[in-house]
């Protein structure tokens, strides 16, 4: 294992020590620097400290654990491998993510999942243990997004705007959501038990990393969002 220490050291210093190095490694003292392992592959990084803007942007492989919190734009457009945040992470978490997988411990700032996408066989997902802010998969077009509300269940899952020009994609949340506005160009239903088949796998990993007992989390009710098949954005993104 390299050991990193990342007080006084710029985005750049760290990431060239982590291609030089020839194990996987540990980064200690983390304070802001961003882009950290940027379109980097191969490698299990673990995090200690909270890491700036853009972790893991245009990852393609590997996996990054957060001891604890990180900023805005984790796994922006990332195309392969694993980010883990044990703590709260900010906006714009997975922006154009199209590939790999995303968990947080925590709640999600705004525009978590925002133009998501998947192409063949490349499904992104990002799970939230917590919240997710307003505009949760804004123009996803792809991937699926699943918000738990673990901590706080008695607060709305979501903030405003939720599924805003999703044309794509699907969308899990621990709730019945009666206090959620949904736009008309999806539909949320009550979850059935394929859908529920389908939520275990992907939460299974999920509860093995954060230690969680998926029975428990699957006992609540779940909504299930997805494009209304008469949805007009369809159109602007999709070739007839």
């Amino acid at each position: 294992m390299t050991l990193i220490y990342a007080e006084g050291l710029d985005h750049k210093t760290i990431n060239e020590a982590i291609r030089q190095a020839e194990t996987d490694c540990t980064i200690e003292g983390c304070l802001g620097q961003r882009f950290i392992a940027a379109g980097m592959s191969g490698k299990s990084i673990e995090i200690h400290g909270v890491p700036g803007n853009a972790l893991g942007a245009y990852l393609n492989g590997g996996t990054l654990n957060v001891s604890g919190n990180a900023q805005d734009a984790v796994g922006d457009t990332m195309n392969d491998g694993l980010i883990i945040v044990h703590g709260n992470i900010g906006d714009a978490a997975g922006y154009a993510m199209r590939g790999g997988r995303i968990y947080i411990r925590g709640n999600a700032g705004y525009r978590a999942g925002i133009h998501m996408k998947a192409y063949e066989d490349k499904v992104p997902v990002m799970v939230i243990g917590g919240r997710a802010g307003s505009f949760l998969g804004e123009y996803q077009a792809g991937g699926i997004i699943v918000v738990l509300n673990l901590d706080e269940p008695g607060k709305k899952i979501v903030g405003n705007f939720p599924c805003t020009g999703m044309h794509g994609g699907k969308m899990f949340l621990r709730s019945d959501c009666r206090d959620v506005v949904f736009p008309e160009q999806v539909t949320a239903r009550p979850a059935d038990d394929t859908d529920i088949e389908e939520l275990k796998s992907c939460l299974s990993e999920y509860c093995e990393v954060f230690g969680c007992d998926p029975a428990d989390i699957l006992s609540a009710p779940f909504t299930v969002v997805t494009p209304n098949t008469a949805n007009p954005y369809i159109r602007m993104y999709v070739a007839n």
